[in-house]
């Protein structure tokens, strides 16, 4: 019974929080970003990560590849993106884990 449970749960959270990847795309910025960078940019070789809102905004000096994930390690999206700010606008609430080379940074939504 407590696995039958804990498998309902699971799904729940799974139907709850998922985000088709075709529906989601980073778009260059266009707006100016106020808030405090998640990650110290002298120490990611000039890479920020922001999140705030539902969406995500990485700025980058170069070009880069970037993975997102859900906390459960689902796959929200993957993209090389150029120099330059870029967003991913997420749907759903919650906390992600955004990949960048070796910089792995939770982001809460």
């Amino acid at each position: 019974m407590k696995r039958l449970w804990a498998i309902c749960v699971m799904v729940l959270c799974f139907s709850l929080g998922t985000v088709s990847m075709a529906q989601l795309q980073w778009t260059p910025a266009t707006h100016r970003i106020t808030s405090r960078s998640l990650v110290d940019p002298d120490v990611t070789d000039g890479i920020e990560i922001y999140g705030k809102d539902g969406i995500i905004t990485i700025r980058t000096p170069r070009r880069i590849q970037v993975r997102v994930f859900t906390i459960l390690g689902q796959l929200v999206s993957q993209a090389v993106l150029n120099p330059g700010a870029s967003e991913l606008k997420i749907g759903a609430r919650g906390i992600y884990i955004v990949k960048i080379g070796n910089i792995t940074q939770k982001v809460a939504l």
